[in-house]
């Protein structure tokens, strides 16, 4: 979801409270803070020597050690209260890709995209998903997009891929 997408939803639902669930049926607990959000510019190089550029919003979020059993969760109008503030100092970049980053001492710290959304009575759910790692040059390198799933495939891609012959780096 691209930042202006999900200030636009937040707009939209202002009365709710806003839960994140980070993995199916596991969800950021009440006592949560939007502790930082950054605008981060991703310039990289992949496998096959390509170069990239792209934009990213990442809101974090903190479950604070003081507030456990808290149940009352953030307003969606206090989330857009504070994310209005950091506009006014930093803007956002709207068509960014909006990640939300977490973690708990049952799931280690992500940046997990924001999937989907569902309304469940006064709840706005933000529902958050993983993406995967994944080869960006698999053409450049000759990595097939759907690779047969078996140690002795993928060891003579990855041989064939990093050789020095290859055109990957």
């Amino acid at each position: 979801m691209k930042t202006q997408e999900f200030l636009n939803l937040l707009a939209g639902h202002s009365n709710k409270s806003l839960l994140f669930e980070y993995t199916p049926g596991s969800y950021v607990g009440a006592n949560y803070h939007i502790t930082e959000v950054k605008h981060i510019t991703v310039d990289s190089v992949d496998c096959g020597a390509q170069t990239d550029s792209w934009k990213e919003t990442i809101v974090q979020l903190w479950e604070s050690p003081l507030e456990k059993g808290k149940t009352d969760y953030m307003s969606v109008l206090k989330a857009q209260g504070i994310l209005n503030k950091v506009a006014k100092m930093k803007a956002f970049v709207k068509d960014a890709e909006i990640k939300i980053e977490y973690s708990n001492s049952n799931f280690h710290t992500a940046q997990l995209f924001v999937n989907d959304y569902e309304i469940q009575g006064n709840n706005l759910i933000i529902r958050l998903a993983i993406e995967k790692t994944d080869c960006k040059a698999k053409e450049i390198c000759g990595v097939p997009e759907a690779i047969i799933n078996t140690a002795e495939k993928i060891v003579e891609k990855a041989e064939a891929c990093c050789s020095p012959e290859s055109s990957c780096c």
